[in-house]
């Protein structure tokens, strides 16, 4: 196939491609989280992992294990760490879908660009400036409303969420330093592995294989969803920019909310969608600060 010769359009090209792999990504997501949803109340929490981080880790090890050692990276000890607390954000959240309506669980969820701001300023000193500080009280605001400003409804189900916020944002926090010197697939290999480990204690203790073709459909489908939704969506950040990537991710929460409320029966109550605006536009907006911020920085370093 002939390669384009003019730089237009290769520029062109990526910028097509980024999105197409980004809301690709999304998609798979909102289909993840309708299969976390819908399968039968016998599959816990710990079903569910074990079989997304076995399968998952099957696959990369197939697919990558004929390259050495799939498991040699950098900083091995971060990588655990993050294999721990992206398992625990996938657990709080699959949690949150069972006992909340799905679309407002992951409203709550994506509050984590919030609480990644607040790591990174823990964890790498950055600095949170005064419009960062402002969205993240926004998204404090867009929480309180979905809770209804008080703690009842379903508390554990919105704790849940919010834990794997929080989980999650800490997560991509850690992701910052891994990216330097390792590759996508060695971090998402060691997120599947430690959340085998994390899982298998309680899969084995009540083991439950899937005894319906219905059944077995869904678990290979939250097998294959997942891997292929992480793998576009590592591809889609080849093309476009960090914050970008954020935004167009987040139109996973537009696309289960569509599903949730037409298909599933979710309430769509003045609180789910001045809560939902108020989080998810925050959200895109510490997204594009924080890039902001890391192109002055790019800038002063160059200057310097």
């Amino acid at each position: 196939m002939p390669q384009p010769n003019n730089p237009q359009q290769v520029k062109l090209d990526a910028a097509v491609a980024g999105p197409l792999f980004m809301l690709a990504a999304a998609l798979l997501f909102t289909m993840l989280n309708m299969l976390v949803k819908l399968i039968g109340p016998a599959f816990t929490i710990w079903h569910i992992g074990w079989y997304r981080f076995f399968g998952g880790a099957a696959v990369l090890l197939l697919v990558f294990g004929r390259q050495g050692n799939p498991y040699r990276g950098h900083n091995t000890r971060l990588l655990i760490i993050r294999g721990f607390t992206g398992s625990a954000a996938f657990l709080s959240i699959v949690t949150a879908i069972r006992l909340l309506p799905v679309s407002t669980a992951l409203v709550i969820f994506y509050a984590y660009p919030a609480f990644s701001a607040v790591f990174s300023y823990l964890i790498y000193g950055e600095r949170i400036s005064r419009a960062e500080i402002a969205c993240i009280a926004v998204v404090v605001i867009g929480i309180a409303v979905l809770f209804d400003f008080s703690l009842d409804g379903n508390l554990f189900g919105q704790l849940m969420a919010l834990s794997g916020a929080a989980f999650a944002g800490l997560t991509v926090t850690l992701i910052k330093t891994l990216r330097e010197k390792n590759g996508p697939v060695i971090i998402y290999l060691y997120f599947c592995t430690m959340g085998m480990l994390v899982t298998f204690p309680q899969f084995a203790m009540a083991p439950l294989v899937p005894s319906t073709v219905t059944e077995w459909a869904m678990v290979l489908g939250i097998v294959f969803v997942s891997v292929t939704a992480q793998l576009l969506m590592n591809q889609g950040f080849f093309y476009c920019r960090g914050w970008e990537g954020g935004v167009f991710m987040s139109s996973e929460v537009i696309f289960t909310a569509i599903v949730g409320i037409a298909f599933l029966g979710d309430p769509a109550s003045w609180r789910f969608w001045v809560g939902g605006f108020l989080i998810l536009g925050s959200a895109v907006a510490l997204n594009r600060f924080k890039a902001n911020t890391m192109k002055r920085e790019k800038r002063l370093e160059q200057a310097s």
